[in-house]
């Protein structure tokens, strides 16, 4: 299992539209990606658990990928997050 920490420097957080489009990117890997945070724990391809969670700015986050093709989800959910989040 790979994971990195992240804080969300996003004015509104984990809201729907990049909720909708982190889960469109996690559909793309084999690998089970979860989000941690806020004393919270989401499968990272489920819409509404994401958005369940109530991620704002300033929250600090972990996110792993488990499975065959770890290392490059790994490395694109950091990139996708750094860019987007």
């Amino acid at each position: 299992m790979k994971s990195f920490t992240y804080t969300i420097q996003d004015e509104l957080g984990i809201h729907a539209r990049p909720a909708g489009v982190l889960v469109k990117e996690v559909k793309k890997f084999e690998s089970k990606i979860t989000i941690e945070g806020n004393g919270k724990k989401a499968d990272a391809g489920k819409l509404l658990a994401v958005m369940g969670m109530g991620i704002k700015k300033g929250t600090e986050i972990t996110v792993s990928a488990e499975g065959a093709d770890e290392d490059t989800a790994i490395a694109e959910m950091e990139k996708f997050f750094k860019e987007n989040l």
